[in-house]
């Protein structure tokens, strides 16, 4: 299993470390992904009912509420790593991979990816943008490996509504504003205005990737406002409750 990287007091649109640990992985994750392929392949073949992907947790999340280090502690109590924006950016961009694993996912769930495309674009019978074909691929590749905790990118709505646990975390502005003028070194005042830019950034990707709003409360299975949790690790604690629940997963003794 890959280690998870330690994301304590970093903003994510500023750690430029694990961007550079993220390109790392890349190569570990291609070739985990060709060994599953084949795994599941030779079992599927003497089955009559292809395996499902394990269950994983997905975040959403405006920028600076604290939700990194929620799902981070989450993955760690559970045992999982945690897939975030930057490594799921340089997987969707590899896309000589990310078209192969298209083709995989539609043979061995045949319909779910039309059904998927069709579900966040209407009646489009195709995604006109390379870019969302490749990050619904991407994060579906990482998925297939093992049980994982995404961090942004949508992955509550690429992957398939009965293997995840949607979890979308909110804070106040004011407390944002807070959190990043003092991670940033800089005044609220200032950090308020970077958060509205981040803010129609944000809504402006899933837009456009997604053809939907962000952070729509019927697509998650719970929201957490983070004002109320003083410790990250109470958060975590209740939502690896809830994806053990979820899943019938029995917590260690």
């Amino acid at each position: 299993m890959v280690e998870n990287v330690r994301s304590d007091k970093i903003l994510p649109v500023t750690y430029p470390h694990r961007k550079s640990r993220a390109e790392e992985m890349v190569g570990h994750y291609f070739r985990s992904w060709e060994k599953r392929r084949l795994a599941v392949d030779a079992a599927e073949s003497a089955a009559s009912q292809p395996s499902e992907l394990p269950p994983c947790i997905a975040f959403s999340r405006k920028i600076g509420v604290g939700a990194f280090e929620i799902a981070d502690m989450t993955a760690r109590k559970l045992g999982y790593k945690v897939a975030d924006k930057e490594l799921i950016e340089q997987i969707s961009n590899q896309a000589n991979i990310t078209e192969e694993a298209i083709a995989y996912f539609d043979e061995r769930f045949p319909g779910y990816t039309n059904r998927i495309f069709k579900y966040l674009f209407g009646e489009k019978a195709f995604i006109d943008s390379d870019y969302s074909r490749h990050l619904i691929s991407a994060v579906f590749a990482i998925a297939d490996l093992e049980s994982t905790v995404f961090i942004g990118r949508g992955g509550h709505l690429i992957l398939p509504r009965n293997r995840v646990l949607a979890v979308y975390c909110i804070r106040s502005d004011d407390y944002r504003a807070k959190r990043i003028a003092d991670i940033m070194q800089i005044s609220v005042d200032e950090a308020g205005k970077r958060l509205s830019i981040m803010d129609k950034e944000r809504a402006a990707f899933f837009k456009k990737v997604f053809g939907k709003k962000a952070g729509a409360p019927q697509e998650f299975d719970m929201m957490m406002n983070l004002d109320h949790f003083t410790n990250p690790g109470d958060g975590a604690d209740i939502v690896a409750l809830a994806f053990n629940k979820k899943f019938k997963i029995q917590s260690p003794a």
